[in-house]
């Protein structure tokens, strides 16, 4: 009797050996996002991240969801001292006095974006030329930390009042909301 192999997914190495990152790679990563809050909050989660790794943040998503009005930007940039001060001693987000203020800020900031473009989507897919970068990614060491796209992004985004939106962060956030397509060519997403 032939054995029957399971069918085993090729991933990108970053995601495998732990479930957490699997789903996020199987199901997000890459993956062009087009929804406006949902935008919003990988642009929260990105900023988080800054000096730490992704699955320190992905830990710690559904604790943001709780704390930070479930990404809805409207509540959080009336966010004042009162709720600044809870989000300081909250275990369950990163407790970071400029990393927070700069979510309330850019909750504002972002409110700008649609009010001018009709839509956050509008504005930023425009870096890409409206379709997703495809990289032909071979190992880990291929993955670039910034591009012309990003340094492009950052610099617009600082210019009208972002926080924590440096080009190696808004590379990143690209990846997560797939205006760059960086699964390596192997993977079953690619």
């Amino acid at each position: 009797m032939k054995k029957i192999k399971p069918d085993v997914k090729t991933r990108c190495s970053w995601a495998n050996g732990n479930p957490l990152m699997a789903k996020y790679h199987d199901c997000e990563w890459g993956v062009p996002v087009h929804d406006d809050r949902k935008l919003f909050e990988f642009l929260v989660l990105e900023g988080a991240q800054a000096g730490l790794s992704w699955q320190t943040v992905l830990n710690k998503r559904e604790n943001y969801r709780k704390a930070f009005a479930n990404f809805d930007m409207r509540k959080i940039a009336k966010f004042g001292e009162e709720e600044s001060t809870k989000l300081l001693t909250n275990p369950g987000v990163i407790r970071n006095r400029l990393k927070i203020a700069s979510t309330i800020e850019n909750a504002k900031r972002f409110m700008e974006v649609q009010k001018e473009f009709g839509s956050f989507d509008v504005y930023l897919w425009q870096f890409v030329g409206g379709k997703p970068m495809e990289n032909k990614i071979r190992s880990m060491k291929d993955i670039q930390a910034t591009s012309k796209e990003s340094d492009a992004l950052s610099k617009d985004l600082k210019s009208r009042g972002f926080k924590f939106v440096g080009s190696t962060i808004m590379y990143a956030f690209m990846q997560a909301v797939g205006m760059v397509n960086d699964h390596s060519v192997d993977c079953f997403m690619k």
